[in-house]
């Protein structure tokens, strides 16, 4: 990718004080931190200028260097708290890098928690981005069953249809439906900043095969991740599936 494409910086936020699994990010994942997977795959991508870690803690900033990212700045712990939003992280980030060095033209967040992450989808969502003019390019995947069919439980704990209005509705019928991978957000950053924000009324998403897809969260999540990595490393490359556009 070119320099004319404009300035283009990764960033991945990284605090140190996760609850449901302490430690995550630095815990060892397929033999190496958990968040060296999201670093490799960005700097693989050759899309990056620079990788940037946004972080609050020491432990993950060492690792983050010594694997070839960047900690320029350390993030303040208001950010670093359970409810502060990556749409929060993000423009700090920007924020501090227009005000001490050069604000990118580009940026995509990439999540430490997804390490199935594939540089060539990083390289296919700039594409994307830069082909459609979009504001933001999202990492997507299907849901396992139509969402159309999804029960709830009411005040008696019984189990009602969210839509019955499909209970006959055969599932081709249906209307395909995508939610967030949990692996990356591109954004036009100047356009970013103006929107109200990752999640903004001129964004697109690029689909990947659901079993590249396990964002890490719980205890749970992280089984599941391990399984999916082990069943993936039998698979010769380039077999795991392809990513498709979407809009």
């Amino acid at each position: 990718m070119s320099a004319k494409e404009g300035a283009r910086v990764a960033l991945i936020p990284a605090r140190g004080g996760s609850k449901r699994i302490p430690g995550k990010n630095t815990r060892l994942f397929a033999s190496k931190p958990l968040i060296t997977h999201s670093i490799e795959a960005a700097l693989a991508s050759g899309c990056f200028e620079r990788v940037i870690v946004s972080t609050d803690s020491e432990a993950i900033a060492q690792i983050a260097r010594e694997h070839g990212a960047e900690v320029p700045f350390m993030r303040p712990a208001e950010l670093a708290n359970d409810f502060a939003t990556t749409d929060q992280v993000v423009k700090h980030a920007l924020s501090w890098l227009t005000a001490h060095e050069r604000a990118p033209d580009y940026i995509c967040c990439i999540y430490p928690t997804a390490p199935m992450l594939r540089a060539q989808d990083l390289r296919d969502g700039f594409i994307k981005l830069q082909d459609t003019g979009a504001t933001t390019v999202l990492s997507v995947t299907t849901f396992a069953f139509p969402i159309q069919r999804a029960l709830r439980s009411n005040e008696r704990e019984r189990l009602l249809m969210n839509e019955p209005e499909h209970r006959l509705t055969r599932s081709q019928d249906l209307e395909e439906m995508w939610h967030d991978a949990g692996q990356f957000y591109w954004l036009r950053a100047a356009e970013y900043l103006r929107s109200e924000g990752i999640y903004n009324a001129d964004m697109l998403g690029l689909c990947v095969p659901r079993h590249l897809v396990q964002d890490i969260d719980t205890p749970e999540d992280w089984r599941r991740a391990e399984l999916l990595w082990k069943v993936l490393q039998l698979e010769s490359s380039g077999e795991g599936g392809s990513s498709r556009s979407l809009g």
